[in-house]
C-alpha cells in the first residue's frame, strides 16, 4: 500500500529527530516520521488515481487507531500506534495528517490564505503538536508550534511550487492573490518567475514572516532544554530560508541553505536558548521542571 519516494529525513529543510533531542525519544520520532513520509508519498504519487490514494490513506488512518485489521501493508501505521500507546500521545495528530493528504489527493487549488492555512493546520501543525505532547510539554505551546510548522509548510510549498504544478497540477499559492497580481498558473511552468508571480511569492513570504514572529516565542514555552534548542534552531532556519526565497527565484533554482548557513542557524538557535536560560537562572528561580512523560530535567539538559 506504500509508494516510497526515496526521500529521507536528511532531505528535509529542518532537523528530524536530531542529536539535540533526548536520545530515548528519537526512536519514537523516527517512527512518526516514517509514518508521515509513507502517507505523504501516497498523496504525491502522480501515477495513482485520487480514489486509490484516498482508499490507501483511509487504511492508514484505521490502522493507526486500531480500527482496521493488522495488515502488513500498513506496517508503519501499526508501528506508530504501538509507539503512541507506549508514550501516551494521542493518535489524533496522525489521523489529521491522513486527512491532509486525502485533501491533497482531491484538491488542487487554494482560494485564499485562510484556505491554505486550513490545509496547513492538518498537514503541518500536527507534527509540532506531536513533538510537544511527546516531550510532555503544555498545550500552551501549541499556538507558537502551529505557527512554526505552518510557516515551514508554506516555505516548502514555495520551494517546490514549480515541481508541484508540473508533476501534480497542484498549486498552493492562493488563487485570489494570483488573480490580483495578474499571474496565471501557467507562469509556474516557466524557467524563472515573472514579475506578477514574484509579487505573489513575496506576498506569501510576508505572511510567512508574520507566522514566524509568533513562532519566535516557541523556545520560551518549552521546559525541556534540548527540545527548546531544537525549536530555536528550526526557527532560525525558517527565517534564513524565508530571506533566501526573497532573494532568489525558486523557479530558476532549488532554494536551499548552504552548509555554512545551516551551521550558523544551529549555532544561533542553541546560543539563543542557552543565553536566555542563563539570564532566567541569574534573575531568580530556575525554569519549571519538565513532566515525567517525555520531558527531561532542564537542569542537566535531559539525555
Amino acid at each position: 500500500m506504500e509508494t516510497p519516494s526515496g526521500k529521507a529525513a536528511t532531505d528535509e529543510n529542518f532537523p528530524v529527530g536530531s542529536w539535540l533531542l533526548p536520545a530515548r525519544l528519537r526512536p519514537h520520532i523516527a517512527t512518526f516520521y516514517a509514518f508521515a513520509r509513507a502517507i505523504d508519498d501516497i498523496a504525491d504519487n502522480p501515477d495513482l488515481p485520487p480514489d486509490d490514494k484516498v482508499a490507501r490513506l483511509d487504511g492508514f488512518a484505521k490502522a493507526v487507531t486500531g480500527a482496521g485489521a493488522p495488515e502488513p501493508a500498513f506496517g508503519k501505521a501499526h508501528a506508530i500506534r504501538r509507539s503512541l500507546a507506549e508514550t501516551g500521545v494521542t493518535p489524533r495528530h496522525c489521523v489529521d495528517l491522513t486527512r491532509a493528504f486525502k485533501q491533497d489527493a482531491v484538491k488542487l487549488r487554494y482560494e485564499d490564505w485562510d484556505d491554505l492555512m486550513g490545509y496547513c493546520d492538518l498537514s503541518a501543525s500536527p507534527v509540532g503538536r506531536y513533538l510537544v505532547d511527546l516531550h510532555g510539554e503544555s498545550p500552551a505551546a501549541y499556538p507558537a508550534s502551529d505557527a512554526l510548522c505552518n510557516a515551514l509548510q508554506v516555505l516548502n510549498h514555495l520551494q517546490d511550487c514549480r515541481d508541484d504544478y508540473k508533476a501534480l497540477n497542484r498549486v498552493y499559492l492562493p488563487r485570489e492573490w494570483m488573480s490580483a497580481a495578474g499571474a496565471g498558473v501557467e507562469a509556474l511552468a516557466q524557467g524563472e518567475a515573472s514579475a506578477p508571480l514574484r509579487r505573489v511569492l513575496d506576498r506569501c513570504l510576508h505572511q510567512t514572516d508574520r507566522l514566524l514572529e509568533t513562532a519566535d516565542a516557541l523556545p520560551g514555552h518549552l521546559r525541556n532544554l534540548r527540545f527548546a534548542m531544537e525549536a530555536a534552531v528550526i526557527v532560525a532556519i525558517a527565517w534564513r530560508l524565508s530571506a533566501e526565497l526573497r532573494r532568489r527565484d525558486p523557479l530558476a533554482e532549488r532554494v536551499v541553505l548552504t552548509k555554512a548557513q545551516y551551521a550558523a542557524c544551529c549555532a544561533r538557535g542553541i546560543g539563543r536558548v542557552l543565553f536566555e536560560r542563563a539570564l532566567r537562572w541569574n534573575r531568580g528561580p530556575g525554569p519549571p521542571r519538565s513532566g515525567t512523560r517525555g520531558g527531561e530535567d532542564v537542569s542537566n539538559g535531559g539525555g
